[in-house]
């Protein structure tokens, strides 16, 4: 697989990574299996995966613990991401940002991972009852001591700034701003596909102008732009697409020309390209410093996603998805 380059910190990574939530938490609970798990991470392996990308909070816990029993057997072939900074409580998440909770954190996730060192330590949210820099500062004590290689910071969520005029990323390029004075950063992790493409309008550029990397969160649409999700199916309660506007029945809908549309790419580009494939190939043309990084629970996508590094989009299938229509929510209507 070809490889991209993180950040200033030149950290090589395969161009496409493996995001291991779906695994242990916010996707289809029943189908959640550590052995299944362990298998689909080895397959990305052996396909040229490197960049795994995990979270404290996922589980809670139980996917680092996944993870530390691969590391176990192929520490030296993964380039490992985890993140700090929110807790998961019965019925709700806060953010934590305290520096002595940051550290504790960090020491917790390493035993869970059984590692030494983390390659990216990324802040998953910064906590609004304490200044970033200070939780910043934590974290690049961190690197001082060798417990992380680099650090990242995770896109504020979509409506985090709703006022009249302000850009989806406004905050976001803020805290950039302020923490970039404190410590460099090296990703950014946002939301970024064909569906969701608003990360290019303001934080791409930012990031590429300061070599930063950026990491393409939820690439396939949550698995919409697979082209395996039928409207109408449903989700169980867990699974988090169950309160999302843009997977009700009816929406899934009204988006399905987007699926039509990279299908007719994929059927171009021959016999066993898919939907999946030409949404990855699109985020990997917006910029060398992009790598997308999309959930995978099983062996057979894992493996899939991985062979989208190889394909090339021609400019008339550019041109094509450029020309698709926006993705509808509910809150459209």
């Amino acid at each position: 697989m070809d490889r991209r380059t993180i950040g200033a910190a030149a950290l090589g990574v395969g161009a496409i990574g493996l995001g291991c939530m779906p695994m242990s938490w916010g996707y289809t609970g029943s189908q959640q299996r550590g052995d299944r798990s362990l298998r689909t991470v080895h397959a990305a392996l052996d396909a040229g995966v490197t960049l795994l990308d995990t979270a404290d909070m996922y589980g809670p816990f139980t996917n680092e613990l996944l993870l530390g029993r691969v590391l176990k057997e192929r520490r030296a072939d993964v380039f490992l991401s985890t993140k700090v900074g929110l807790l998961v409580g019965d019925q709700h998440i806060v953010a934590n940002g305290r520096p002595g909770y940051v550290r504790r954190a960090c020491d917790a996730s390493l035993r869970r991972l059984g590692t030494d060192v983390i390659d990216l330590y990324q802040l998953h949210r910064a906590d609004p009852e304490i200044p970033v820099e200070e939780t910043w500062g934590a974290m690049a004590e961190l690197v001082s001591a060798g417990k992380v290689r680099a650090l990242g910071l995770c896109a504020v969520g979509a409506r985090a700034s709703r006022r009249p005029g302000a850009g989806r990323h406004d905050e976001t390029i803020r805290q950039l701003e302020r923490i970039q004075q404190v410590f460099p950063v090296s990703a950014v992790q946002a939301e970024l596909s064909v569906w969701s493409p608003e990360a290019l309008d303001s934080l791409l550029p930012w990031c590429a102008a300061r070599g930063v990397g950026l990491m393409a969160a939820m690439p396939l649409g949550s698995g919409f732009l697979s082209g395996t999700l039928r409207p109408g199916e449903g989700f169980e309660p867990d699974d988090l697409r169950a309160r999302h506007p843009r997977f009700t029945a009816e929406m899934m809908a009204a988006n399905q020309p987007l699926v039509a549309g990279l299908r007719r790419i994929a059927e171009r580009h021959g016999p066993g390209t898919t939907p999946a494939q030409v949404a990855l190939a699109w985020v990997l043309g917006q910029g060398r410093h992009v790598v997308p990084v999309p959930g995978a629970k099983r062996e057979r996508w894992a493996v899939e996603n991985a062979a989208a590094a190889r394909l090339e989009l021609t400019p008339r299938d550019v041109a094509e998805i450029a020309a698709l229509p926006p993705a509808l929510g509910s809150w459209d209507q």
